[in-house]
C-alpha cells in the first residue's frame, strides 16, 4: 500500500484508529527539539534534569529549570495543520486516541480550537507528561505552570503548595518511570487497533516507541509518517518521508470527502 488513498480507505473502514506522535508534528509549531544540531540538549546539561536531583536538590534543580522552560517555551505556539488534521479526524470519528511523546499540549488545543461541544474526540494521552504544567509532590494537586515558574523566576526556590509540598513540573524527568496507568493504556489502544499511524517520531525512545510494533503484532495496519528513516520501518505496511503539514490534512480530506 503506498498510495494516500488507500490508507484512506484503511481508516475509513477501521473500528479502532489511534495515532502515536513525537516531536516531529510539533517542529512545524516552532517548538524546539531536544535532540540534533540545534536540539535543546546542545544548550543545556540533561543530567542537570532528572528525577534524583529533583529529590536531592529541589532549589537547584528549579533554577536550572526556569532557564529550560524560558528556551522552550519563550514564545506563543499554535497548532499546526497537522494537529489540526488528527483533531478533525477525531471529530469525524475516524480516530480513537493521541498518544503523544510531546509535552508541549499542542495536541489539545488542537482540539479545543477544532472540535465541537457535541462532536466526538479523540482521547489524548499525553505519556511524558505536560509542561505546562506542575505537580505538587505532596497533595497531588495539578495546576497550571506559569505563576509557578515565574514565582520560582523570582527567587522562590523551590516553590511550594499551600499543603508544603514542592511543586515539580509535571513532565516525566530522566529516571523516573512514566505512570503506570497510562503507558498500560497506550499498550492496549495500540494492541487494540485496526490502524495504527506513527507521526514525527524517531522511534527509538522506549517504552513508548515500542507501540507500533505491538499494533503490528496484532494485525493492525502501521503507518510511519516521518521525514527520517526509523527502526520500526520494516514493520509498517506505509512510510511516508514527507512533512507532516502536507501530507495529514491530504489524508483527512481524502478520508472524510469519500465518508
Amino acid at each position: 500500500m503506498d498510495d494516500l488513498e488507500s490508507f484512506a480507505d484503511e481508516i475509513r473502514s477501521a473500528e479502532t484508529v489511534v495515532a502515536f506522535t513525537g516531536a516531529g508534528i510539533s517542529a512545524p509549531s516552532g517548538v524546539p527539539t531536544f535532540r540534533g544540531d540545534d536540539g535543546v540538549w546542545e544548550k543545556f546539561d540533561e543530567g542537570q534534569f532528572t528525577y534524583g536531583r529533583f529529590q536531592r536538590d529541589p532549589e537547584a534543580f528549579w533554577d536550572d529549570r526556569v532557564g529550560l522552560q524560558r528556551e522552550m517555551f519563550d514564545g506563543t505556539y499554535e497548532p499546526n495543520a497537522a494537529h489540526e488534521a488528527l483533531a478533525e479526524l477525531g471529530r469525524t470519528d475516524h480516530l480513537e486516541a493521541i498518544l503523544t511523546q510531546n509535552t508541549d499540549g499542542l495536541h489539545g488545543d488542537a482540539v479545543d480550537a477544532v472540535v465541537g461541544a457535541d462532536d466526538p474526540e479523540p482521547a489524548i494521552l499525553e505519556l511524558h507528561g505536560n509542561s505546562q504544567r506542575v505537580r505538587c509532590t505532596g497533595c497531588g494537586t495539578r495546576r497550571d505552570g506559569d505563576p509557578i515558574f515565574e514565582r520560582a523566576a523570582n527567587g522562590d526556590l523551590p516553590p511550594t503548595c499551600d499543603c508544603g509540598g514542592v511543586y515539580k513540573p509535571d513532565v516525566v524527568l530522566f529516571g523516573e518511570q512514566l505512570p503506570g496507568a497510562v503507558i498500560q493504556r497506550a499498550r492496549t489502544l495500540a494492541r487494540e487497533s485496526d490502524v495504527f499511524i506513527a507521526i514525527g517520531s524517531s522511534l527509538v525512545v522506549q517504552p513508548a516507541a515500542s507501540l507500533p510494533r505491538q499494533a503490528a503484532s496484532s494485525g493492525a495496519t502501521v503507518a510511519i509518517v516521518n521525514l527520517e528513516s526509523t527502526p520500526v520501518d520494516g514493520a509498517a505496511d506505509v512510510i511516508r518521508r514527507e512533512d507532516v503539514t502536507d501530507v495529514l490534512p491530504q489524508l483527512v480530506e481524502l478520508v472524510t470527502d469519500s465518508a
